[in-house]
Parts: C-alpha cells; structure tokens; sequence
C-alpha cells in the first residue's frame, strides 16, 4: 500500500498499487508524483519505485491537486474520538427522558414498589428514543457511512480498498454487530475492546474494526 502527496501538499491513501497504475493510466499521476510505501516514513517519487519505475508517463499528466473518489485523507484520531463523544452525548439525549420517568417511577430506588403509570411511561419513552436513534444513526450510517457525530465533524466510513460507500453489511452488521458481539464475550471480550481501541494508533489508523469490516474512517 501506497501513500500519495497531492499538488495541494496534502497527504491521500492508504491506496493499492493497481489503483496507482489506474491513476497513472489516466493521468491522474505521473512518474514525478512523491509517495511513500505506507509502513515507510521515506518520501520518493513513483518512478524510483520497482513497481512502476517501468511505465510509460502519459502525455500531458499531471500529479493530482486533489484525488477525486480515492486516496481520500484520513480522518485524525481525535476527531474519531469526537465523534465517538458526540454520539454518546446525543444517545443520551434519545433515551434520557425515559430513563428519568424510570427513577422518578422508583425502579431503581423501589424496585418492589414502582410507580406503574411513570414506569410504563418510563419503559415505552426509553424503547421509542432508543428505536428512533438506531433508526437515524443507521440510515446515516448505510447512505452515508456517518453517525451523528460523525456528521458533525465532517469524517465518514468508507471502503478500505476503493473508498466506496461500505454499504450495511460492513458498515453495520460487520462493524457494529460483530464488533459488539466479540467484544461482549467474557474476559476475551475486554482484551479485544482494548486492543480495538489501540488499533487505531497503526499508521493506517484502522481499529479491529475496520481491519474486520474492510473499512476506514476519512474526512468527509
């Protein structure tokens, strides 16, 4: 895997080799365009590379100001965890009135004793708020590869290998689902969420999650 240095003097990829050659093909790059191998901090250009100091540079290319639909930025760790923080904050704002009418109604307090109507009041509030957030959050997350959060900050979810919209399956039930599945698994489940988590210091910035799901977190 191959980062790229745009004209702009921003950095783009993780991208593939072939994708590389197709920009090349397109002159979209050309031999001059600085990179560097993705585990390596060593800048070069294309042409000081094996893989395509060989190619023909097409007519009249010029390295990419902006990479259009790949070698999108990554989004930057703390903005991931912004995100994260955001959507807790918001999640809490769903189901907080139910949960309130549940303390008011003394579930916690007097679990044998409730106040019937507000715990009934309490329980359908908690289930509506909590329904209408999985409800938005996954309708931004399928179309969108966003959450709430992620929205606000301006990253989203994309496809590891061509930064395509991941789609529910790996958006959702890979990312999430099996994600929250592994990581609620006793005692294993806390040494997986914990590497999850220092995942994202690679070089790539791709949790377990990501690494699961084919996926990576860019700016929107």
């Amino acid at each position: 895997m191959f980062n790229i240095l745009g004209t702009d003097g921003k950095e783009y990829g993780p991208v593939s080799e072939a994708k590389i050659v197709e920009w090349i093909a397109g002159g979209r790059a050309n031999l001059q365009t600085k990179a560097r191998r993705s585990n390596v901090a060593e800048w070069k250009t294309l042409g000081e590379f094996p893989e395509f100091g060989t190619r023909p540079v097409p007519a009249a290319s010029e390295p990419p100001s902006v990479v259009p639909a790949a070698g999108l930025a990554l989004a930057s760790r703390w903005l991931r965890l912004g995100a994260a923080i955001l959507d807790s904050i918001i999640g809490g704002l769903f189901i907080g009135p139910g949960m309130l009418m549940l303390v008011s109604a003394g579930v916690f307090s007097t679990p044998n004793t409730p106040n019937a109507a507000l715990l009934l009041a309490g329980f359908i509030t908690t289930c509506a708020g909590l329904v209408l957030l999985l409800a938005i959050q996954i309708y931004l997350l399928v179309t969108r590869g966003q959450t709430i959060g992620k929205k606000f900050l301006g990253i989203k979810i994309v496809s590891f290998e061509d930064e395509s919209n991941p789609g529910f399956v790996k958006v959702f039930l890979l990312r999430m689902v099996v994600n929250g599945l592994i990581g609620a698994v006793p005692v294993i489940g806390i040494f997986y969420s914990l590497a999850d988590i220092l995942f994202i210091f690679r070089d790539d910035k791709r949790c377990l999650h990501d690494l699961i799901a084919g996926t990576k977190v860019v700016q929107a």
